[in-house]
């Protein structure tokens, strides 16, 4: 037997079964969401709480000093901190007493153009990139700082104003995991005018990216004059020597430019791994001299080894 629907019955049946169908739908994606970010929160606490404990609070110097209290004078206080007045007044020696200010502000600067999606591994680029931010993220929230995120390609596709609070952190997680951007090239002067008018206080800028770009632009180099720039670089193994699988076709995420070569010819690997190595040892350079810290990270290795490495220079640096 065949049922015939028509007219408005018909309209009515395909209306509620699209949106029963959109609704389904939707609550199944909420359901992997929700799973993803408490899976990576959960991940990130652990790395954070059993690898970084203490590191990121002692390789960050506050913004400045304030004045707490005036306590008698004990001996070994340095004497350039006694307060006259009141020693005046009070006939006994009291020292002014000053506290760090240890509220910060961190940006997250995550490189979400087309290149960022290319992994030969588990793991693409970007997605190695918020698992680095997510530990940075949830670092600068236990030690009370306000954080917030910059997501670019060949335009500021989304900027999240620093803030504190465990929510305002989830949804920094949701955002690095699950937003499509619109642009595929990279630019960096973009972000780095955002990020110079919209904040007002010095920053420690965290660039997630394979600066997979033929020069740095100047505004980056300026931008280093206000903030305190970490420059990230995700690289994967066959970026930095291919693999023997013959004549392969390679494209360009960014620009769509093909380029064909024999990957079996000795000769071909070795002036590519000299190329590559150049580049980035070029880079490398240019950010060093400007008093920017380059930390390379490697998709097939882990990245607490680096990242542990890097709070440990950074502290060196400040004692």
């Amino acid at each position: 037997m065949t049922c015939i629907l028509t007219g408005g019955y018909t309209q009515k049946f395909w209306s509620v079964f699209k949106n029963g169908g959109f609704i389904l739908r939707t609550m199944h994606k909420l359901d992997e969401v929700l799973r993803k970010i408490r899976q990576l929160e959960l991940h990130t606490r652990h790395l954070v709480k059993s690898s970084f404990s203490g590191c990121y609070h002692s390789a960050f110097k506050g913004g400045g000093m304030h004045f707490d209290e005036v306590r008698e004078y004990a001996p070994g206080d340095e004497i350039r901190s006694i307060d006259w007045n009141v020693t005046a007044r009070l006939d006994v020696p009291y020292v002014k007493k000053f506290v760090e200010e240890r509220e910060l502000i961190v940006m997250l600067v995550v490189d979400v153009s087309a290149s960022a999606s290319f992994g030969s591994l588990c793991l693409s680029k970007r997605e190695f990139a918020t698992e680095i931010a997510s530990i940075l993220a949830f670092s600068a929230s236990r030690n009370n700082d306000r954080v917030g995120l910059a997501l670019f390609s060949d335009r500021v596709e989304l900027f999240i104003p620093p803030k504190k609070g465990r929510p305002h952190v989830l949804r920094l997680f949701r955002e690095m995991l699950l937003f499509e951007p619109k642009g595929r090239c990279t630019d960096f002067s973009t972000v780095f005018e955002t990020l110079n008018h919209v904040l007002h206080r010095r920053a420690i800028v965290f660039v997630l990216s394979d600066f997979l770009v033929s020069d740095l632009s100047k505004h980056f180099i300026a931008a280093s004059r206000r903030h305190d720039i970490i420059a990230l670089l995700i690289m994967d193994p066959v970026e930095i020597l291919l693999p023997n699988v013959g004549v392969v076709t390679f494209e360009d995420a960014e620009s769509g430019c093909q380029v064909e070569f024999d990957s079996s010819k000795k000769r071909v690997i070795e002036e590519f791994v000299r190329l590559e190595s150049r580049r980035r040892n070029t880079q490398r350079e240019v950010l060093q001299n400007f008093g920017i810290d380059v930390v390379p990270f490697y998709t097939n290795e882990g990245i607490v080894p680096p990242l542990r490495a890097f709070f440990k220079q950074r502290k060196r640096k400040l004692l």
